[in-house]
């Protein structure tokens, strides 16, 4: 009786195991923070914005304005990318002056401002054992050593492995050109990015989706 259960209780968790992974393939996002400015009322709507990916990587800027862009279209806004307007060159890679960048922005007639910019990243490794491919505590077998070593003694010479997690932290801000106040503002992380495509469209799509929720119960 007590070998079935253990069979079973294996097969239960190599399923959990392949739930986890099937749904760890595609990034994962969590918004840890959101903050919106009460105090500020635009006079009028905004129409256009102008979206700028503050991160050093000449790839992941272009990802990320790219879906920035776009997710902005479908809220109905006319759009200005910065790499369209501040490329890195050969010769200088540091970004823009302030005064040079919003004095851009205002000749374009952007009266929104969409920045993005990463706060932190971290590595974390743990160890999956063998055969069982999860850890956590089991109450079912109970609080004493003989039923503990009776359950898992059949994993102990199963040779594991170790996974890394990837975690990244992103801030994403939206500021009133004309006055240049901070109207709304919020916080991601993000763990296990398949890809910069696929990181980029979804968390672009869920901060857009989240910066209109909050602003619209303003």
């Amino acid at each position: 009786m007590l070998h079935t259960q253990q069979k079973c209780m294996q097969h239960f968790f190599k399923a959990m195991v392949m739930a986890f992974f099937l749904a760890g393939c595609g990034a994962q996002h969590n918004i840890t923070y959101s903050w919106s400015n009460k105090a500020f009322h635009p006079p009028a709507p905004y129409k256009k914005i102008f979206v700028a990916a503050l991160v050093a990587n000449p790839h992941v800027r272009t990802h990320l304005e790219e879906e920035m862009g776009i997710a902005a279209q479908k809220k109905g806004f006319a759009v200005e990318r910065s790499w369209d307007h501040f490329p890195p060159t050969f010769e200088s890679r540091n970004p823009p002056r302030r005064e040079q960048m919003i004095e851009k922005i205002r000749s374009l007639q952007c009266e929104i401002i969409f920045t993005i910019n990463l706060v932190d990243k971290r590595s974390e490794t743990r160890y999956i054992p063998g055969g069982m491919g999860l850890y956590g505590p089991y109450p079912g077998y109970g609080l004493f050593f003989g039923g503990f070593y009776s359950y898992w003694s059949p994993f102990f010479y199963d040779p594991g492995y170790y996974v890394t997690d990837r975690y990244y932290f992103m801030e994403g801000n939206l500021f009133d050109t004309k006055t240049e106040t901070l109207i709304w503002s919020v916080q991601t992380k993000s763990i296990n990015p398949s890809s910069i495509e696929d990181f980029s469209k979804s968390l672009i799509e869920m901060l857009m989706q989240k910066a209109m929720d909050d602003m619209q119960q303003q």
